[in-house]
Parts: C-alpha cells; structure tokens; sequence
C-alpha cells in the first residue's frame, strides 16, 4: 500500500520564501544570481534545462549568463533538494516542497513534455531495498515512467 502523503504546493514568492529558506538551512547563501536562477525554474510549465534558464535570466537581466553557471546553481539546488533533475530529459523541475525528503517518481507524457512529480514512499522503499540486497547503496533513485499524460490520450482517442 502506497504511503499517503499530502503536501501544501506554495507557488510564487511563497515558493521562492521556502526555497531561500531551505538552501539557507543547508549553510549556503541565498545570491542574487540564485534568486534569479531559481525564479526563472520555477517560472517554467514543463522542465527546463540549464540552456533555457541561461535564457531566461539572461533576458531577465540583460545581460548573458553562461550555462556552465546555472549547471553549477542547478546542482547546487539539486543537492539542497530546492530542484530534482529529470534524468532522460537533462532538464530540471523546481520543488514545492523543499522540506520535505522523498525519492522521485516522475511521470513523463511523451506527447506535450508535462511532467507530474509523485511521492510513493512503499514503492521508492522497495527500489532502494532491492538495491541494497544487491550489494547497492543507493543515493538518490529516480523513477521515471514514460507515457502519455490523461489530457493527450483523451486528445489521441478523441481524434
């Protein structure tokens, strides 16, 4: 049976409130460049990736930001748990819940690039377990399922 866990989504500047306030917990500081990385993460609807954040800040800004510095904020973000790293699209979401630990579960549509992000504490626990019995230690499993989201496959079996 699947763990049943609810979280509050904070969007916006509360969003942003929690993520500055997470990193800071981590002993890192809160720059400006990583308010605008973070702002321009979160502003995207489907994941993005270092090169469209760079963008995104850059144009923001008004004045180029190198990819190569975002991969450095991103990871950053990654570790302090603020982003999660959608591996098979080199992109990165942010997350609504900083605070809270969970292995990742990410549901990919295939079709529009939407991705839904849920929690599954008995099953992540039952991939990190089986790892472990193979001589494993896992650090940060991801699970990935790739498909079509409801509204593409309502669109595909209504045309």
């Amino acid at each position: 049976m699947a763990h049943a866990h609810h979280h509050h989504e904070p969007q916006g500047d509360d969003l942003t409130a929690s993520a500055r306030g997470a990193l800071e917990k981590s002993g890192e500081q809160w720059t400006q460049m990583r308010a605008s990385v973070f702002e321009a993460l979160a502003g995207f609807d489907k994941p993005a990736s270092a090169y469209d954040i760079a963008d995104a800040v850059s144009k923001r800004e008004g004045r180029r930001v190198a990819a190569n510095s975002v991969y450095r904020i991103l990871d950053l973000f990654v570790g302090a748990n603020l982003a999660r790293r959608v591996e098979s699209a080199n992109a990165y979401v942010a997350n609504a819940h900083p605070d809270c630990l969970h292995d990742c579960i990410f549901l990919v549509c295939d079709s529009c690039g939407q991705i839904v992000h849920i929690d599954d504490d008995a099953l992540t626990g039952g991939v990190r377990n089986a790892a472990k019995k193979a001589g494993f230690a896992p650090e940060r499993p991801v699970i990935e399922v790739r498909g079509k989201c409801a509204k593409c496959e309502d669109s595909a079996q209504a045309g």
